[in-house]
């Protein structure tokens, strides 16, 4: 053997089936940071690591912090990897190969989990409508290590042993901590999903608002705090047993970075921004400006004289009179007054020439407009809409107008969304939603991508939470169906299909949450009897659980391997054997249970940096497999795995 040789690992590498791996990753930028802490068995000493950080460390008994029943479980839980998989589901979805929309049916906990490698630093906003504790609302389990296990009961996938999910009683002791301990470990995880420049959005009512910031303080940082916006959700109340009528609710925000956060699309700005003052940081405001502003997107936008103008926007509780085209008409036409040019300089802003004369300062018009200008409306009906963002009425009318019934209890408005969106996305940025209910935010984004001609993306979670319907049986069939319908609204042509224009990739992929589609061997489980161990010996001669496809297989392995599920695939045929090719072939994998040593050949003259096979496909045949170590080493193949 030569001495090249003796340096091969001969073993082909195996693929982690365990979602991203929070702690250690975690414990591996640390050391990244500080090397010098790191001790002989690599991990953290922190006495050390007191000694690097020097005075910032404090090491008082006592410190500010907030505390409840659960919070080391939350920790267990954000650290313990998912052995689950999101099965697609061509049938349910909508355009299916060309859209990069997803609606996942799912345990949101587990599901984020197995978004952390394909999606971190990815989603640009987040809005989620959680349960509000109001004393019967639907909630998750207390017992972290068996998430995937109760949900696989609970959805009827595999024998129940009496596990459930269940409802937090007001009568329960730990009424608000069981509360508390369902959303930590989400919100902490959906922090990670976030780009430097997102931002996420709660919706919440007084019961746990003061639990919500803290938790979101916690995670995101009390300095990324961008503001707690009141929306009113009702017009009156009837008689209640307290004097006060709760009419109202809140939308709490925090940015990822608030330094790099972007509203409306923009960096945030010393001048011309509705959320900044002079200094260009941050104040805190209402959704009078912002959200009602965003409910006229194309009226919202920075204009100049030339390419070395100075920019300006409109006013707060203003848009530009003009759509874009039509303002480019007069700036071209010099129907404009520009401030550089007033002469004693009194104009801060533009102005419109009525007489095209620029001397005669009593014959302008402002460029800009009131947003609500030439609306006719009530004293009342105008305290509703204020805000931009519509009463839970209206959502309801929505629903109503979709299905012909109403369908579901407490829905958000579609304004309210649409509202959040056009503030917290543009262009093709990603928008997620795990606790998606009737899929409100999908109809949101698809409504504003039809406005503003972006091509908004999003992610969709919903708990298959069982309704007493026949014809939707669940709460994720009423979101896909309502996503469907809001789809079927664009124009046909002769022959049935939508005429999408260039929003050609709206649809959906539905993926539903499931276990491995390979039997994986697990360490907790006692192995101290003969029976016991022969059973998880029996799981690694054939590891594939029955009857799940090849696409079900290549789901999994582009999630586990850091690729989302929309990651374009091209399927090649090798040597008669099938070939899945991965971003421009950067990427193959072959999932055929006989491999030829022609097939691995031929892959490997393809040179990926990466290649995925199946253990079965070697069939035992151990001089196969080390001739495809080789093969794959010769040809320059990065990293070479077996599942």
């Amino acid at each position: 053997m030569t001495d090249d040789l003796k340096t091969v690992n001969l073993e082909a590498e195996k693929l982690d089936l365990n979602s991203l791996d929070i702690a250690a990753e975690r414990q591996a930028e640390l050391l990244r940071l500080f090397p010098e802490v790191r001790t002989e068995g690599g991990k953290v000493d922190f006495d050390r690591l007191r000694l690097a950080l020097g005075e910032v460390v404090d090491v008082g008994k006592e410190r500010y912090g907030m505390n409840w029943p659960g919070k080391a479980d939350c920790f267990k839980a954000i650290q313990r990897p998912s052995l689950g998989a999101l099965l697609p589901v061509r049938e349910e979805s909508v355009n299916f190969d060309e859209t990069e929309n997803l609606i996942i049916e799912g345990d949101n906990l587990e599901v984020l989990k197995l978004l952390q490698k394909s999606y971190q630093g990815k989603i640009k906003m987040i809005y989620i409508d959680p349960p509000y504790n109001t004393g019967n609302d639907f909630i998750y389990p207390d017992n972290y290590s068996e998430n995937l296990q109760t949900y696989l009961e609970y959805t009827g996938q595999v024998d129940s042993e009496g596990r459930k999910f269940s409802n937090n009683l007001d009568s329960d002791g730990r009424f608000h901590s069981r509360w508390m301990n369902m959303m930590y470990p989400r919100l902490y995880l959906a922090r990670n999903l976030l780009r430097e420049d997102g931002m996420i959005f709660v919706s919440i009512d007084d019961a746990e608002i003061s639990n919500l910031r803290a938790h979101c303080n916690s995670i995101f940082g009390e300095e990324n705090f961008l503001s707690n916006f009141v929306r009113r959700r009702r017009l009156a109340t009837g008689m209640r047993e307290n004097p006060i009528s709760p009419d109202h609710e809140y939308v709490l925000a925090y940015a990822r970075d608030l330094q790099k956060v972007k509203l409306f699309g923009f960096q945030r700005r010393a001048e011309d921004f509705p959320f900044s003052d002079s200094k260009g940081s941050y104040r805190s405001t209402d959704l009078t400006v912002g959200m009602t502003r965003a409910m006229r997107p194309n009226q919202y936008y920075p204009i100049r004289r030339n390419a070395s103008g100075p920019e300006y926007f409109p006013p707060d509780e203003r848009v530009w009179r003009f759509e874009p085209t039509t303002m480019q008409g007069h700036i071209d036409g010099g129907n404009i007054i520009w401030p550089e040019d007033n002469i004693g300089g009194k104009m801060t802003r533009p102005r419109y020439k009525t007489r095209f004369d620029p001397e005669d300062d009593e014959n302008t018009n402002p460029v800009s407009t009131w947003i609500n200008a030439g609306t006719q409306a009530t004293d009342k009906e105008c305290d509703a809409t204020e805000l931009g963002a519509g009463l839970n009425q209206e959502a309801t009318k929505e629903l109503r107008e979709l299905f012909g019934e109403q369908i579901l209890e407490y829905p958000k408005p579609v304004s309210l969304l649409r509202s959040l969106v056009s503030v917290g996305s543009r262009g093709d940025d990603l928008v997620l939603d795990f606790f998606a209910g009737s899929g409100t935010t999908a109809q949101a984004l698809l409504e504003a991508n039809r406005e503003d001609s972006c091509t908004r993306r999003f992610i969709l979670v919903q708990l298959p939470e069982p309704t007493a319907r026949e014809d939707f049986k669940t709460i994720a069939d009423i979101t896909k169906e309502r996503v469907r319908r809001v789809i079927q609204r664009h124009e046909k042509d002769a022959e049935g299909r939508l005429k999408l224009g260039n929003q050609s990739k709206e649809g959906f992929r539905v993926l539903k949450l499931a276990t491995s589609n390979f039997k994986i061997w697990n360490a907790a489980t006692e192995t101290t009897t003969p029976d016991a161990l022969a059973k998880q010996l029996e799981l690694q001669i054939d590891h594939i659980e029955p009857g799940r496809t090849s696409e079900d297989l290549l789901y999994e392995i582009l999630l586990k391997t850091g690729f989302p599920p929309t990651t374009p695939i091209e399927t090649l045929t090798l040597e008669g054997k099938t070939v899945y090719g991965v971003t421009g072939y950067g990427m193959l994998i072959c999932l055929e249970r006989q491999l030829t040593h022609e097939a691995i050949k031929a892959i490997a003259e393809r040179k990926p940096n990466h290649v995925v096979c199946l253990d079965e496909g070697f069939a035992g045949n151990d001089q196969l497999k080390t001739n495809a170590v080789l093969m794959m080493k010769s040809k320059g193949v990065t990293k070479f795995q077996t599942i």
